[in-house]
């Protein structure tokens, strides 16, 4: 284990490989440190930026909007003195609704009084284009120079007033500039959408079934946000010659592939063996877990190997900042009791991620159709779900699947589900159970105190 100014990180795995094994895998837990202890961003107030988007097209009449507005003035009221805000109104076009010449103000209890009456007042017009909704978003958001940018996008309906290439071509320009978790409420959306604008964008997507349920969520993820304190961390990994990088997932609290997402550091950096995988912001305290995955070239028996330096990395006006930093070695032996070892840890988050693919295959299976297919899919995800005690999980698969063996993945289809519930299962496919920390210290664990 190590730790930095601000982070400790601890590397999981088993270092011994089979004569002739080349693939490394390694569970990287990254926890930040206390919030005096977070350089550089120790967030003062102001750098902190907040947008509320909300949906107001003709589906969101009656009970939506008025949750939506209660919800809007609730989340305004978690903002922190000091802190830039703004709320957008989203239909076929986008418009600000406070302030309303399309700037941000600065939290405090006037704007706080002003902004909620802005928000009692949201109107209903037609039409969704979520997209003409990111992009204001965007360009608010440029108008300030706060480092820790967050949205929170609300709709209840799919993208229907504009292409989807329109919409990704909105998502690419908003990737790196700003957060964003998205909700939806109520049956009509498209997880599919929210889920795309959410990963490119670093947030969450969930379900809100019950409109009469979005105040209390909106607060809870307006705290979440305002809790961040350090922004734009990079997870960088180095490898030497000889290996290369399978792939990098962020395993817990949520599954999110970084593979695709890697950016070339800097030629100071390391050259070209050196990738930076983005985290996005992170508040004192927090802990996740990544899964690494390493290739290198076949060794010979005792030779040891550094396969891999994991490092987070922040930038700041001054220049970047290390600020952890773990190590992922290989060493080759013809001892099978020693390579044939199982990590937990990697086991562990390997199922979670099949559960995840499971479940997401078997709801699509289902809406096409096809039950075998779905029938053994979410088979398959119910056993993981119990091999990994996964109980929430396990309890939104029985309201789609009726289980005859847990433990062997035999299920049969529900004749009747309801929309509400394949959708919150399919949005909370990618939440994880975290490994515990005893399951990681067996013998074969490998702390960092040097090579």
């Amino acid at each position: 284990m190590t730790s930095s100014p601000g982070f400790t990180v601890h590397v999981d795995h088993n270092p011994y490989l089979p004569v002739g094994g080349r693939d490394v895998s390694a569970v990287v837990t990254v926890t930040a440190g206390a919030a005096d202890d977070l350089p550089s961003a120790r967030a003062n107030a102001d750098g902190s930026a907040e947008i509320i988007i909300v949906d107001c097209s003709g589906s969101m009449s009656g009970a939506k909007i008025l949750a939506a507005r209660a919800a809007t003035s609730a989340a305004v009221d978690v903002i922190r003195d000091g802190a830039r805000f703004a709320i957008i109104a989203g239909a076929r076009k986008a418009w600000p609704v406070y302030p309303t010449d399309g700037s941000m103000t600065v939290a405090d209890d006037r704007t706080r009084a002003e902004a909620r009456r802005a928000a009692a007042g949201l109107p209903i017009r037609g039409g969704t284009a979520i997209g003409r909704w990111l992009r204001l978003a965007h360009k608010i958001f440029g108008s300030c120079p706060a480092v820790l940018r967050h949205a929170v996008l609300l709709t209840d309906g799919q993208n229907v007033h504009e292409r989807p290439k329109q919409l990704a071509a909105a998502i690419d320009l908003c990737e790196g500039v700003f957060r964003c978790d998205c909700r939806g409420v109520g049956t009509d959306w498209n997880v599919g959408e929210l889920r795309k604008i959410s990963t490119a964008l670093l947030g969450t997507v969930d379900i809100v079934p019950d409109p009469a349920g979005l105040a209390a969520d909106f607060e809870e993820m307006m705290r979440g946000a305002m809790s961040k304190q350090l922004p734009d961390v990079m997870l960088r990994v180095w490898t030497p010659q000889q290996a290369s990088v399978t792939f990098v997932k962020q395993v817990a609290p949520s599954i999110d592939d970084l593979t695709d997402r890697r950016v070339q550091s800097s030629p100071l950096a390391g050259g070209p063996h050196v990738g930076d995988y983005p985290t996005g912001a992170w508040a004192p305290g927090e802990s996740r877990d990544y899964h690494v995955a390493i290739r290198v070239n076949a060794g010979e028996p005792g030779l040891l190997m550094l396969a891999a330096r994991v490092s987070l990395v922040s930038s700041a006006p001054s220049g970047e900042q290390v600020l952890g930093q773990g190590l992922i070695r290989a060493t080759w032996t013809e001892d099978e009791a020693l390579s044939t070892r199982i990590n937990r840890g990697v086991a562990h988050y390997t199922g979670q991620a099949e559960l995840a693919a499971a479940i997401q295959e078997g709801l699509e299976a289902s809406k096409q159709g096809n039950e075998r297919i779905a029938t053994a899919r979410l088979g398959r995800a119910v056993a993981l779900a119990h091999q990994a005690g996964n109980e929430d999980t396990a309890r939104l698969l029985a309201k789609v699947v009726d289980v005859v063996d847990e433990a062997t993945g035999t299920v049969r289809l529900k004749k009747k589900v309801s929309a509400e519930d394949e959708m919150a299962l399919d949005t909370r496919s990618v939440k994880t159970v975290r490994v515990g920390m005893d399951a990681r210290e067996a013998p074969w664990s490998v702390r960092n105190d040097g090579f």
